[in-house]
């Protein structure tokens, strides 16, 4: 990390997977933007100059990085207001001119040309150029801070201000490096311009790689690890004099060094060193060479993507044992099985952001009485992730110190279907859609599953919500479910979709046992998802809760729930009180209906119609099958017949 960070290998690492810059030059008539950019591609001043120039293509080795620059001139005309606009949206970075010896064209770039940058939504580094600095008036002589101080605050999208003459060949290259530099090696990801501090997402990568690279977990880089880590990101060792450099620059300013080496406050201060010195590609080598794309997050190639049926999900099977695994390491946590929201959020320091700070994990798993979660909600909380987004729980495990192969820390399931013909799911999670009229006790039930009081007073959903948590089964087995709450006005567009019940794996109706029309709401919904499953195939084993069973029932209510579950096929209701914190055992007997997926499928009128009629179709079939093969017989007997006779005459 001293002098031997320049021999970093350059193309594809240094770029960030670019294989070209594209830097458009604007600005206003008379600015010197042609001349700036023939100069830059033939370092002489020319004579004449076209109105436009065609694309400039710079050589590939014109710059360190190696990355060829393509340049391009853009008109004043007004005519020609729509070609430049499309030009600028296709920029890596623009490069916006204004003359020193005119004053105004320098007021032009806040009057019209930065805001018409943030109107097209050109969200790209721009460098603000000033040209002919031959021309300027001697007595008018400002610093360039000064004058571009007030711009740069009120537009954070510049990077970088410079002046230069082409008729006197003054920092020409120097333009287009930055140009090129602030593409390839950006500041706004790492660095924070007003607090001048490192980013926070840019911290937790660096804290990761530290991490990964403190491969005796002591706490510090010793001189063997940091030279390993200067091997690695740069293919060049550390002379034992660098080393001692390296430590000296940060003892200078900070204690960042013990005993036993480097540590993560030294670490992080060298790469704020480095970015304030201008040496950005010096942290850039080092994230891409751990992976990390322009936006600090792992690249996509690293990620797993996971090929599967609609039927089929991605559940947990290696994957409790990977955070098993992250959980040893954090052992040190735990107290009476309890992870606090900090040492959570210190778990998950080493990722962009904590996954679980917002909806749908906040609040979805069980807390203790600490506010904190404990090890079945940890987990649930991952089963969670990786049945809605699998590839980002696998990225997040990565980040937190998996260190397996991501591709085999899930599993996925085989078809329900499949399972229905097996007559036994093999899922270790499942999913269930909790469907109801309002003020039914939906959120009461996700409540009472996670632990979570029920508020006084009724609130009505308007969104999704889940609740997942460990249910103890007979036999000492353990099974995760996930509960998903369906706003009463969300399901029909839920059922729009063929494919919507596809990931259900069991679905409970729940309904206000106290309210007739709350009943009738939800027997009306249960036929439409049963039907909806029916029609595409996707049929799903369900279960109906008579919920607020501390309420006296509405009159008829036995007969009627009888009369329609009979009709139905399924179980009668299953009376709980969320209230009195009477569950009855509900989300045992949820589970149970899940693992085997054969049972308690509710048939439609519809459905038994069809079914019916299939019968008699395949019983037709049989019929003529059977027929058709006793003619067959007996043809074939009769010309067995007709050649003996034929025979013996």
């Amino acid at each position: 990390m001293s002098k031997a960070s320049s021999k970093a290998t350059a193309g594809t690492l240094a770029a960030g997977g670019k294989t070209g810059v594209r830097i458009v030059v604007a600005g206003d008539r008379g600015t010197g933007k042609s001349s700036l950019i023939i100069t830059a591609a033939i370092d002489n001043f020319p004579a004449t100059c076209p109105p436009v120039l065609p694309p400039t293509r710079l050589a590939e080795d014109f710059y360190p990085d190696r990355v060829p620059v393509t340049i391009i001139d853009t008109s004043s005309k007004l005519e020609d207001t729509g070609k430049v606009a499309e030009e600028l949206k296709r920029a890596d970075a623009v490069v916006l001119t204004y003359a020193c010896d005119k004053p105004e064209t320098l007021d032009r770039l806040s009057t019209f040309w930065l805001p018409k940058l943030r109107q097209l939504e050109v969200k790209v580094p721009v460098i603000v150029v000033g040209c002919k600095l031959d021309l300027r008036d001697e007595n008018q002589q400002v610093s360039l801070e000064q004058v571009m101080s007030p711009i740069m605050q009120q537009f954070r999208e510049i990077e970088t201000c410079i002046e230069c003459s082409s008729f006197k060949r003054i920092q020409i290259p120097e333009v287009f490096y930055y140009a090129q530099k602030a593409v390839l090696h950006p500041t706004g990801p790492l660095f924070d311009q007003e607090t001048q501090t490192l980013k926070p997402r840019c911290v937790r990568a660096l804290k990761r790689i530290f991490i990964l690279c403190d491969h005796d977990r002591d706490g510090a880089l010793s001189d063997a690890e940091l030279n390993d880590f200067q091997v690695k990101c740069f293919n060049a060792p550390l002379q034992p004099s660098e080393i001692v450099g390296v430590k000296r620059v940060v003892e200078e300013k900070l204690p960042g060094v013990n005993e036993r080496g480097l540590t993560l406050t030294g670490f992080l201060f060298l790469h704020a060193l480095f970015i304030e010195k201008g040496r950005l590609e010096t942290t850039w080598t080092v994230l891409r060479k751990f992976g990390y794309n322009n936006d600090i997050r792992l690249d996509d190639e690293l990620i797993p993507s996971f090929k599967r049926a609609p039927d089929q999900v991605i559940s947990t099977v290696q994957c409790p044992m990977a955070c098993l695994e992250i959980l040893t390491l954090c052992m040190s946590l735990w107290q009476d099985n309890n992870l606090r929201p900090d040492e959570l959020d210190d778990i998950f320091s080493t990722a962009p952001d904590s996954p679980w700070d917002e909806p749908p994990y906040k609040d979805a798993a069980e807390r203790t009485s600490l506010g904190g979660l404990s090890v079945n909600a940890f987990l649930s909380e991952w089963a969670l992730m990786i049945l809605l987004e699998p590839s980002r729980a696998v990225e997040y495990l990565i980040y937190i110190g998996y260190l397996g192969d991501p591709s085999t820390a899930v599993h996925v399931t085989r078809k329900r279907r499949l399972d229905r013909k097996k007559q036994q799911s093999e899922r270790n999670v499942f999913q269930c859609f909790v469907f109801g009229p309002k003020k039914a006790g939906k959120t009461s039930l996700l409540n009472s599953f996670i632990g979570r009081p029920c508020p006084d007073g009724h609130a009505s959903t308007t969104e999704e919500k889940f609740a997942a948590n460990v249910v103890d089964l007979p036999g000492s087995s353990k099974k995760t479910l996930v509960l998903r709450e369906i706003p009463e006005e969300e399901v029909k567009g839920l059922l729009s979709s063929k494919e919507s019940l596809a990931s259900c794996d069991i679905a409970v109706f729940v309904y206000d046992s106290s309210d007739e029309s709350s009943w009738k709401r939800a027997t009306e919904l249960l036929l439409d998802v049963a039907g909806h499953g029916e029609d595409t195939g996707y049929e799903v084993p369900s279960l109906i809760i008579a919920a607020k069973d501390d309420l006296s029932s509405y009159p008829m209510a036995i007969q009627e729930t009888t009369r329609v579950t009979q009709d139905l096929g399924i179980e009668a209701p299953i009376p709980i009180s969320s209230r009195m914190g009477d569950t009855n055992n509900v989300f045992r007997r949820i589970v149970n209906a899940a693992e085997h997926p054969h049972l308690s499928i509710p048939e439609t009128e519809a459905g038994k119609s069809r079914k019916q009629y299939h019968r008699l179709v395949n019983r037709s079939l049989m019929f003529f099958s059977v027929g058709a093969a006793v003619a067959i017989v007996g043809l074939a007997a009769y010309r067995v017949y007709a050649a003996r006779k034929n025979s013996s005459s």
